[in-house]
Parts: C-alpha cells; sequence; structure tokens
C-alpha cells in the first residue's frame, strides 16, 4: 500500500531528525575511561570546556525531544491499533493566533434578525484541513468513549440538554478534564421555533445555569435542537451571554453518513455533527461512531481540531 502524503511526510521527518541527532546521542554515553586531564591554566583550559558544554547541551536536548516524540507516536500508533484503526489520527496544526471573523452564514439568516446577535454557522473560515467533532445531548455516558478520546488524543465539543444528561454529570466532568468544552443544548430539547421568547430564554439561560453548577462555568457557544431557531431564539441566545451558534455540515452514524452539502467529502472548518447514543438508537457504539469520523479523516488527510480553539 502506498503511504499518504501526510504519512510519508511524517516518517521522512523523523527519518531526518534521528539522523541528524546520531553525533549528539554519544554525549549521553560517555566513555568512562576518557578522563579529562587536569586544569594547568585557568584560563586557557576553562573557555573552550565551557564552550563545548555549552556546544552539548542543546544536542542532548534535541536528542531527547526526538527520543520522547518517538515514544509518543508509539504510543499513539498502539492505541490506534488498539481500537480497530489502520493509522494514527492526524494532529492537528497549532491553535491560529487570531481566530477568524464570524458572520452567519447565507441561507441562515432568520426574520427578525439584527446586528449583534451570535452569528449562526455551520463551517469555520479556515485554509487549515481540520473538521471539528460535536456531539449532543448526553445521554449515554460511555465510559469506553472516554478511554478511547484520551489514548488516542482526539478533541470534541460535548452539546448538553439537561433533560438527559442530568443523571450523570459527573461522565461530563471527565469529558470536560480530558478537554472538552461543555456547551448549551436547553434544558429539555424542545422545538424552540414552536415557543414564545420567554419560554426559549428558560430554555437557554436556565441551561447556562445548571452548566454554571455542574462544570464551573457557564458557556458561551450555544446549539439549538434539531437545528431549529428563530430570530427570538437568537435574542434569547444573547441575552443568556451566548456569542455563537454552530450547527452543522455532516453527521455522523456507526459506519454512514448525511450530508448537509451536495458533494460528500470534507471540506476545511467542517463542523461534523453525532450524538451521545448507542446500539438501541443508532446502531453502533460510540466508539464506532469515532472509528467512522476518524477513518474518513484519515483518507482525506484531515485532523480532528477543538472547535473552541478557532472560534
Amino acid at each position: 500500500m502506498t503511504p499518504r502524503p501526510g504519512l510519508r511526510t511524517g516518517l521522512l521527518a523523523v527519518a531526518v531528525t534521528a539522523a541528524l541527532l546520531a553525533p549528539a546521542c554519544s554525549y549521553d554515553t560517555p566513555d568512562p575511561t576518557d578522563h579529562p586531564r587536569p586544569l594547568t591554566h585557568p584560563y586557557e583550559d576553562a573557555k573552550p570546556a565551557a564552550a563545548g558544554a555549552l556546544a552539548a547541551a542543546p544536542a542532548r536536548a534535541l536528542a531527547r525531544t526526538a527520543q520522547h516524540q518517538q515514544r509518543v507516536h508509539a504510543r499513539r500508533l498502539a492505541a490506534a491499533r488498539t481500537w480497530g484503526l489502520d493509522a494514527t489520527p492526524l494532529l492537528p496544526p497549532a491553535p491560529p493566533r487570531t481566530k477568524p471573523a464570524l458572520a452567519t452564514e447565507p441561507g441562515f439568516e432568520t426574520d427578525g434578525g439584527g446586528p449583534g446577535l451570535p452569528p449562526v454557522i455551520t463551517r469555520v473560515p479556515t485554509d487549515d484541513r481540520v473538521i471539528f467533532l460535536t456531539i449532543d445531548d448526553g445521554y449515554r455516558k460511555d465510559p469506553e468513549l472516554l478511554r478511547m478520546l484520551r489514548e488516542l488524543d482526539v478533541p470534541v465539543s460535548a452539546f448538553l440538554a439537561d433533560e438527559v444528561a442530568r443523571d450523570d454529570y459527573a461522565y461530563f466532568r471527565a469529558l470536560r478534564d480530558l478537554g472538552t468544552t461543555v456547551s448549551n443544548h436547553t434544558l429539555h430539547h424542545p422545538n424552540l421555533r414552536e415557543l414564545p421568547y420567554a419560554a426559549q430564554r428558560e430554555e437557554i439561560c436556565g441551561q447556562q445555569r445548571v452548566l454554571k453548577r455542574e462544570m464551573g462555568a457557564a458557556p458561551r457557544i450555544f446549539r439549538p435542537p434539531y437545528g431549529n431557531y428563530n430570530g427570538d431564539t437568537l435574542r434569547a441566545a444573547k441575552d443568556c451571554g451566548i456569542d455563537l451558534v454552530p450547527l452543522w455540515q455532516q453527521e455522523a452514524f456507526p459506519g454512514r453518513w448525511t450530508y448537509s452539502r451536495g458533494d460528500t467529502a470534507f471540506h476545511p472548518g467542517d463542523i461534523v455533527l453525532t450524538h451521545f447514543e448507542g446500539p438501541s438508537e443508532f446502531g453502533g457504539t460510540m466508539a464506532d461512531v469515532l472509528r467512522t469520523v476518524l477513518r474518513k479523516a484519515s483518507d482525506e488527510g484531515f485532523a480532528v481540531a477543538r472547535l473552541e480553539d478557532y472560534v
């Protein structure tokens, strides 16, 4: 099988680094019979010795860094194979220093909307080959998912509805401790378009209060259930401290997808949706869903990045 371009590049970088650092590794295993001669003049001998030490220190540091990277790669490769993947998930680039400007995408405007309301997006404007995996609701608390995310170093974003998450917020605190941002998906998962403004505001602000109590902070991101919203939704969200409403471009299930766009390929910045569900809901486990996402991402040369690093 011909290696993918990203894999060939990574292997070449490791090989070049190892070749360049090979001489430096000898500093870590000196010959015990090679004793330095006594100093006969402090100024003649001390300066060259100091210069040599300065030259050796960066080489040793580089060697240790290369060894650490090799261990990390070996660990991630072993984890990938354990979880049924042929390759390690691609690592995302460093987060952008300046986050892109966001605006409601064409076709997602609402009647009664106006300036200053949270923008509604389905993808993040970026040239980085990254996608963002988001998980909704909170019905299933699958410990296998926590292990898989931790062992593969895959970031996700969670959007919780209190009605189905409330029986075990400790699970989502464990998810938070892996680096996941836990965001708002309302108290009771209603179709917000069917509710008046006051009821929408209570659904959103009420879950803000719950998440602040349970997770330690009120989120700034909100996803309306079913992707349904109107101008009242956005005004209520703003009043509750929300500044972004991310929807999605693709939805992942165990072994299958649905697409919002005409084509089925990932595009840079795509937001992917799935749910905290299991075999009785969508015919597979959360690990099956994550494998589906990671295989497609690797095949198309994309990394899974953390949504909150870009928005």
